[in-house]
């Protein structure tokens, strides 16, 4: 499993790890995208899988380099590393830009998955009608998810922890958006937001001196919340591994051509043309989020008409199927430096 990298490749595994962390915020795409077309997918998959009983013995026996190396820690280091500063960082970058440039981000994610497809499908030889099947399925499941009405908040612990575990779909199965998923189960804003600025402004106080938090009902309700759903995140992400690694050795070709499906069927989320839905009040006015956002409910998609804005957005569609196809070349030549 483990394998000698370089300083570049080291540096280009955070990378990616940034990427696929700002994926898995931005509702409709999918961090396993990033995976997939970076060429990690399986390692990450398998390095999860790890993760295990006999892990587990390593670490409660205190042999600490053997379990770093069992589960390929290097690995698994250097990306999570990656996806938590882009939580940090990166997404607040990314949300700034879809409040400012929303149709131009969503035309780079438009593009960099029409690319995944690309990169997928083009070295997939066993079509039959089994993956056909298996694609059409994919597809179908995409398209019905987009199209869901959400739910209404529950900060139920138990529900919460399911909510968990099924975010973290999104780093593990391309094309299912987590942070989507969240929306429609209703606790996008909760899980996202709310309890995250609890654990940002305590943090502050803490490094402050000031404990006055612990008397904070609210806070300390969001602190349980956040901590029961990062559970259910652990939880999710080793759980899905796990099957997902059975079914790759077992099913390899019908899987993929089931996460192709996911992604094709991804795209009605990230449609570019769409009007955002808010979530309102029974006199029409917009509920606002902790943080005085408008809360998201759905899309409403429709057709471009022709002006100088569609132009500049199927320029940034182009500009994401190059940056999937930079990241192919860059594999390609990794690889074959390696050999």
């Amino acid at each position: 499993m483990q394998s000698t990298r370089t300083l570049i490749d080291r540096l280009f595994l955070v990378i990616k790890g940034l990427a696929m962390g700002a994926a898995n915020k931005v509702p409709g795409v999918s961090g396993g995208v990033v995976a997939f077309v970076a060429g990690f997918y399986e390692e990450f998959i398998y390095s999860l899988q790890r993760v295990n009983k006999t892990a587990f013995k390593l670490l409660i026996n205190a042999r600490f380099k053997s379990f770093y190396r069992y589960i390929n820690g290097k690995f698994l280091s250097l990306l999570f590393l990656g996806m938590i500063v882009s939580y940090f960082s990166v997404s607040k970058l990314l949300d700034y830009l879809i409040v400012h440039y929303e149709i131009y981000v969503w035309s780079t994610f438009f593009g960099m998955i029409l690319g995944s497809i690309y990169y997928i499908s083009k070295d997939f030889k066993e079509w039959n009608r089994t993956t056909l099947l298996a694609l059409v399925l994919g597809a179908i499941a995409g398209i019905s998810v987009s199209f869901l009405d959400p739910a209404t908040e529950n900060d139920n612990l138990f529900f919460v922890f399911f909510c968990g575990i099924i975010s973290v779909s999104g780093m593990t199965l391309p094309g299912f958006s987590g942070s989507f998923i969240l929306i429609l189960l209703g606790n996008y804003v909760l899980l996202l937001v709310d309890s995250v600025n609890a654990l940002y402004d305590t943090m502050f106080d803490i490094f402050s001196g000031n404990f006055d938090f612990i008397n904070d009902a609210y806070r300390i309700r969001m602190l349980k919340v956040l901590a029961v759903f990062t559970l259910g995140s652990v939880t999710g992400l080793v759980t899905f591994s796990h099957m997902l690694s059975y079914i790759l050795k077992n099913y390899k070709f019908i899987t993929l051509a089931t996460i192709m499906g996911f992604i094709i069927g991804s795209l009605g989320v990230v449609w570019p043309w769409k009007e955002t839905i808010y979530k309102t009040n029974v006199e029409g006015i917009a509920t606002l989020d902790s943080t005085g956002k408008q809360i998201i409910t759905n899309y409403q998609r429709y057709l471009p008409e022709l002006s100088t804005q569609t132009y500049i957005a199927i320029v940034y569609i182009a500009l994401g199927i190059l940056i999937v196809l930079g990241l192919e070349w860059y594999g390609k030549r990794t690889r074959q430096i390696k050999a």
